[in-house]
């Protein structure tokens, strides 16, 4: 049976989702505004948590480099994504600071997109680079080539550039290759482990961010367990599927099937590249990581494809 807070009421009658039924394969913590979103273009949005997040194993590891941070050792510091923020937060609370007492003022901040740029600056930290543009790793070891040009090298007295990267334990290593092409010195540390859904209880970050969700303000969705899913996708009561990111197609590849008569969502070019290596086709892939733009890459997925009457549970 289905579970969770009471559905979101979908949009008014010719709104441009009206109708449609949108699987989003995130926990109710991470899905509010894209789930209200949905909801306000009159689709009826449906939560699949496939991914969850756990603090790193090697704790020590993750402590002593932003102590290193602290202390002034790099010169720039960046951050790959939001669920980053939120476990840095964790470390830094359980030292007794705020996440910007452990970012010195001389320190360059770096992040992937507009998005994690309003998260860090509701955190107190300035961001010195962030792609509007291909929002992701790559679009920013792109963007770095104006750094220089900027003034804002991060380099020590010895004309050195050294880089902090906290990331998931399963990144891809494009952002620390791509600067260590640059000639910099890069440290990747783990800030966090990607886990299928549900984490343990014991270790998952719950960190909140000062930018996020207001309290009780989670996705008002039902959440499906998998076979819930499957029988939805089977008896064709759902239009789209969306993946947030290469992990989370990865899960909606295992455990999702039939999705060749469902239009599949990819947010941002590294998911959807993820979808097809796996075999699975992508109807739109969202041009930002924002409500907006995934409500609006819905909408073109599934501008051909007319609304058929939803087989009743």
């Amino acid at each position: 049976m289905a579970s969770g807070a009471e559905g979101a009421r979908p949009g008014v009658e010719g709104a441009p989702l009206a109708g449609r039924r949108v699987l989003l394969t995130r926990s109710p913590d991470r899905a509010g505004a894209m789930a209200r979103a949905l909801a306000h273009a009159g689709a009826e949005p449906l939560l699949l948590p496939v991914i969850d997040f756990e603090r790193a194993a090697d704790q020590p590891a993750l402590s002593a480099a932003l102590d290193r941070l602290a202390a002034g050792a790099y010169g720039w510091l960046v951050i790959s994504s939001i669920t980053t923020v939120r476990a840095l937060k964790e470390v830094a609370a359980a030292q007794g600071r705020e996440l910007a007492a452990i970012v010195p003022p001389g320190v360059h901040v770096a992040t992937i997109g507009p998005s994690s740029r309003r998260v860090l600056e509701a955190e107190g930290l300035r961001v010195d680079l962030a792609p509007e543009g291909k929002q992701s790793a790559e679009g920013l070891v792109e963007l770095w080539a104006y750094a220089d040009d900027s003034g804002a090298s991060g380099a020590d007295g010895a004309g050195t550039v050294r880089v902090l990267i906290p990331q998931s334990d399963i990144a891809a290593p494009t952002l620390a290759e791509g600067l260590d092409a640059r000639g910099w010195d890069v440290e990747t540390v783990t800030a966090y482990r990607t886990v299928d859904y549900p984490a343990d209880p014991d270790l998952r970050i719950v960190a909140s961010l000062a930018a996020g969700e207001p309290a009780g303000e989670e996705a008002r969705a039902v959440v499906l367990a998998p076979g819930e899913a499957n029988a939805d996708l089977q008896a064709g009561r759902l239009d789209a599927v969306v993946a947030a990111s290469p992990s989370a197609a990865r899960r909606i590849h295992a455990v999702l099937s039939p999705l060749d008569a469902t239009a599949l969502i990819a947010i941002g070019e590294p998911t959807a590249g993820e979808l097809n290596r796996l075999g699975l086709a992508v109807g739109a892939t969202a041009a930002t990581p924002t409500p907006e733009g995934i409500v609006d890459a819905v909408t073109r997925a599934l501008a051909s494809h007319p609304t058929v009457p939803k087989e009743t549970p």
